[in-house]
């Protein structure tokens, strides 16, 4: 090409896509680039196809709980037949970005895109390309590990694409990954152990509602082990055998395939950032509070990518594409703001929460904070579900502060919680919503209501939610 871009996009994921065909039919000539097929990590590679394997988890597991209450059978997961499951979800995805974005007038091109210089970059098989404007969408990668044996790991995608789920599987790190995959190959069948460095896992989420998840994980057979330091990964006929320490005593855990959980970084170390003279901060691209380089204002970065405040979860990268675009477009400075932005651990049951976690909470002030075992509400009851549990932080003038939630289907009770946080609505405004019941909506009403009370936490019988 030798016309000048208005804007090339370089990630074809969700914040790219987004503010490519935003950018686009304003009128600007765009082009966006990947060397992965288009649809990025939540469409592919991330929580779409996990949320399709969970569901074949999620019979499973409503099957046995309600064994002995009228259910019957054995119900199993035939592994090969829900990955199909899931293909038929993934397959399509590529194709119909790039017709999407291509209907919109981005014009769409593969392969890696390093910077040569300010306004340039050089695209595998395009030769170098001049622009105005650049968005920097390239997601995120998993972390690199260096013990002896880590090359033999493997990562989120490689599960995701498992033609046979292994006997014996062990996860290295304590954080989402591991535990969202725990759970499925769990029900599946498998033999799963979580081996995490850190004394607690899940920082991020409440610890009182994570011990609940713990105690749920270990009653679906999954063996957690923390502060678990790992030396090396040894081949041993066809298997592997995990070496670690914990206070300084050596052990050993057998597995037919061992997966990287340990988290993700931005993947951005093949883009020659210092070519364009971006810098990098917090292991992504350095950016203002509105998304734009500092010391190189025609390039801005969104989602995984960017070193902003914003968590790493598709939402915020959709949001923080078009944040970008409407700043480029415009030349305004619009800040993203991550209010109300809620966060979930799709296990079985699912951990959520939005807000501020209590400690973060108690430190700006006087709060009211409650905490409710839902376990012997309805909702669960009717379930079968043994372990429940929420718990709503408030300030003193009623605004709500945080919601932390552990339940069936809590990740979608916790949307009405994030609602009232961004909305900045009070606990007596949204307790008097009227709630279709028996559902969730009326359980997160009630948990804002006065009835959060001793005969709430201890009678199994109490008539809603």
């Amino acid at each position: 090409m030798t016309d000048t871009l208005d804007l090339i996009v370089i990630g074809a994921g969700m914040a790219g896509i987004n503010a490519a065909k935003k950018c686009a039919r304003a009128g600007w000539s765009v082009a966006i680039v990947d060397e992965l097929p288009y649809g990025g990590t939540c469409a592919l590679r991330g929580c779409d196809p996990k949320k399709m394997l969970r569901a074949g988890a999620e019979a499973v597991e409503a099957a046995r709980r309600l064994e002995g209450k009228g259910v019957a059978g054995d119900t199993q997961i035939d592994w090969p037949a829900l990955m199909k499951h899931k293909e038929s979800f993934t397959d399509p995805v590529p194709d119909s970005m790039e017709k999407g974005l291509t209907e919109a007038g981005v014009r769409t091109l593969h392969g890696r895109a390093p910077f040569t210089a300010e306004d340039w970059v050089e695209i595998d098989g395009h030769g170098e390309i001049a622009f105005r404007h650049a968005l920097i969408a390239m997601g995120a990668k998993p972390r690199p590990l260096y013990f002896p044996g880590a090359e033999g790991l493997i990562d989120s995608t490689d599960f995701l694409n498992l033609a046979e789920l292994p006997r014996r599987i062990v996860f290295v790190g304590g954080g989402y990954i591991s535990f969202e995959f725990a759970h499925i190959a769990a029900r599946a069948g498998a033999q799963v152990t979580i081996l995490d460095r850190g004394a607690r896992q899940l920082k991020m989420f409440d610890p009182d509602l994570l011990e609940m998840l713990l105690k749920r994980s270990r009653a679906a057979g999954i063996e957690i082990v923390a502060e678990a330091e790992i030396e090396r990964i040894e081949d041993e006929g066809g298997a592997q055998r995990v070496i670690y320490r914990i206070a300084g005593e050596s052990h050993a855990a057998e597995a037919n395939l061992v997966v990287r959980g340990a988290g993700r970084v931005p993947a951005i170390d093949h883009l020659d950032l210092s070519a364009a003279g971006v810098e990098t901060e917090h292991g992504g691209v350095k950016v203002t509070p509105w998304l734009q380089s500092p010391s190189n204002p025609r390039i801005f970065a969104a989602g995984d990518a960017a070193g902003s405040p914003g968590k790493p979860l598709t939402p915020v990268a959709v949001y923080e594409g078009k944040i970008t675009a409407s700043n480029m477009l415009q030349d305004k400075r619009a800040e993203p703001d991550y209010t109300g932005v809620p966060s979930v651990v799709f296990t079985i049951p699912e951990l959520a929460r939005v807000g501020l976690l209590e400690d973060e909470a108690r430190e700006t002030g006087e709060v009211e904070v409650r905490f409710t075992d839902t376990s012997g509400w309805f909702s669960q009851k009717r379930l079968g579900e043994s372990h429940a549990g929420a718990k709503i932080i408030t300030g003193k003038d009623g605004q709500n502060l945080g919601a932390h939630m552990f339940g069936p289907d809590y990740a979608e009770l916790i949307n009405v919680f994030s609602l009232a946080i961004k909305l900045g609505l009070t606990a007596a405004q949204v307790k008097v919503m009227p709630a279709a019941y028996p559902k969730w909506n009326d359980l997160a009403r009630t948990l804002w209501a006065d009835l959060i009370s001793a005969a709430h936490r201890e009678n199994s019988t109490v008539p809603f939610a």
